[in-house]
């Protein structure tokens, strides 16, 4: 479960930071410094072991102490600045800051940490000033540009915060970043028909808007009064915001509340443009980057909601849920994002192992919303993951009792109830759930998959299934599970060299499966390849199958497969 924190488009994959950055906060361990190293170089060594784990908290401390051993060290500097920066220690890392910039210069991070703490200051002259000097490299060419727009806009210089915006460049996919700051920076200053006129051109840009744009072009309507277009932007957004902001919007709007500006100072723009930048960077290849700039935001604006959730989120990707923990249960339960924050805090309880309270908190939350479906379905894919299958086909029952009329994005409840019945034994109640969620998402890569790979292993409709797996895989080439349905068709029609090469692309995508590993040894036999299939069927018992596969892989593994079977048939 996503917000849509990003605005319409997507940042071109050219960013490329210069951060050795790393990250933690986790305030559901203890604050016990790690055992101290015996020299400095332990200490380097000790902290590069530990941010290899994404274990960033521990990282710090490492470098801490080791940079107190040997102070001098500008590397140690260096690194120890970048980790209390990831771990959001700003104010720590901020003197660090000043003696790397005169050392190098205002480039890169510590550049922006001047700025960054300028702003927080409230000092946009300096703010200004140090942004001037940071070099436009990597993503600095497009962070320094917000900023220093921020920082004049700040000093009622509007017609330079807009020159200062055009320095980004003509990036594809940074588009509407430029114009959304544009618009906040009108509005910002006061420029009520520019502003009116950028909010419009910004919601016209992608329907529904996202969970932000809409969000800070709803607060604009308000404030001016004009309930029609406020109403008119919540409602857009109400059907497929997992968050509780367009909801939010309609209940002040009956209730004639007005609301204070979302973005009231350069500060909160500052802080905006970080976040935006963090969220546009929340990919596999830079989430180290899109950490610190979301810390950096955080340190602007503490009470920064999405900024929270988006953190809590790169922790959890980085294999942190602690820490992820701890940043979700920050949102101000106040916040429309109280609603998202509270599901994740659910979600991230039973990653770790603390299943019970997970589900405990997901039936609170869907015994307060009694009409919407969401939090039963992830009540049902818990369920489902913890092998409780019987139970799951009642979550999706009764998430499905709240969806009078199901439409294209309620495939996935009808999928995941058809997985549980198959897992339960109930085909033909599966399959009748796998064929609605195709009809109602006739495309979906997922749902061609387990259907038709498990027409192929019952041997029926094997024309169709054929097709529909073959459909898969075009539009998810690099799924090894989708590919390894393929080459298990393959091998089930008797065509054992297309089989195996298949099943060697799966393998390449996905070496630690233990059921490819099983599918591509069989192949390897049938195709008279037997020493290789052996060595097959070794790697699958190597990477922990379930126990009945367990004893049907030693059998091969001591008799080999038996005379091929006639091939399969069906239409």
């Amino acid at each position: 479960m996503k917000v849509r924190f990003c605005l319409a488009g997507a940042l071109a994959t050219g960013i490329v930071l210069g951060l050795t950055a790393c990250q933690g906060n986790s305030a559901d361990r203890p604050l016990t410094a790690p055992m101290r190293p015996e020299s400095s170089f332990g200490g380097y060594l000790a902290a590069l072991h530990a941010q290899q784990a994404h274990d960033y908290r521990d990282a710090s401390a490492f470098i801490d102490a080791a940079l107190a051993a040997d102070p001098a060290n500008y590397n140690l500097m260096r690194r120890a600045f970048a980790l209390r920066v990831s771990e959001g220690r700003i104010g720590e890392a901020a003197p660090l800051a000043r003696r790397i910039a005169a050392h190098d210069g205002a480039g890169g991070l510590a550049g922006l940490v001047l700025v960054e703490q300028a702003f927080k200051a409230g000092d946009d002259g300096r703010a200004a000033a140090e942004a001037a000097v940071v070099p436009h490299e990597g993503a600095q060419r497009y962070a320094v540009p917000l900023l220093l727009a921020w920082a004049d806009a700040g000093r009622g210089q509007d017609k330079k915060a807009t020159h200062d915006l055009d320095m980004m460049g003509d990036t594809r996919g940074l588009g509407p970043l430029k114009d959304l700051h544009a618009t906040l920076i009108a509005d910002f200053a006061g420029q009520t028909a520019s502003a009116a006129a950028a909010y419009k051109r910004l919601l016209a840009a992608e329907t529904p808007p996202t969970t932000r744009i809409a969000q800070l072009a709803g607060n604009f309507y308000e404030r001016q009064h004009d309930a029609a277009a406020a109403r008119t932007v919540y409602l857009s957004i109400v059907p497929v915001d997992d968050s509780d902001v367009g909801s939010a919007g309609l209940d002040r709007l009956a209730r004639n509340v007005v609301p204070p500006k979302l973005i009231a100072t350069p500060a909160d723009g500052a802080a905006e443009a970080l976040f935006d930048l963090a969220s546009l960077l929340d990919q596999a290849e830079t989430l180290d980057a899109a950490l610190i700039y979301v810390r950096l935001a955080l340190d602007l604006k503490p009470d920064f909601p999405l900024a929270e959730l988006l953190a809590g989120e790169i922790r959890a990707q980085q294999d942190q849920p602690s820490d992820a923990l701890a940043l979700y249960r920050r949102v101000d339960p106040a916040s429309p994002y109280a609603w998202t924050a509270r599901m994740r805090v659910a979600l991230t309880l039973d990653s770790l192992s603390r299943t019970d309270e997970a589900i405990k908190q997901i039936e609170a939350l869907a015994a307060e919303q009694p009409k919407r479906a969401e939090p039963l379905v992830e009540l049902g894919d818990i369920l489902r993951s913890h092998s409780r299958f019987d139970d799951a086909v009642g979550a999706y029952d009764r998430a499905l009792a709240r969806v009078p009329k199901p439409t294209s994005g309620d495939w996935r409840i009808f999928y995941s109830r058809g997985v549980s019945f198959e897992r339960t034994g109930q085909w033909p109640r599966a399959e009748a759930d796998l064929k609605r969620a195709l009809e109602l998402r006739p495309d979906q890569p997922l749902v061609l998959n387990y259907l038709g790979y498990t027409w192929i292993d019952k041997g029926e409709n094997l024309p169709e299934a054929i097709r529909m797996i073959e459909q898969a895989v075009k539009l998810r080439p690099d799924d090894g599970y989708i590919v390894d349905s393929l080459g298990w068709a393959y091998f089930r029609l008797g065509q054992y060299t297309r089989a195996t090469e298949t099943l060697e692309r799966a393998i390449e995508l996905v070496p630690e499966d233990p059921t490819i590993n099983d599918h591509l040894g069989d192949a390897y036999w049938r195709a008279g390849r037997q020493a290789e299939a052996r060595y097959q069927w070794r790697r699958a018992l190597q990477f922990k199958p379930e126990a009945d596969e367990v004893k049907t892989i030693q059998a091969k593994l001591e008799h080999g497969l038996g005379a091929a079977p006639a091939k399969v048939s069906g239409g």
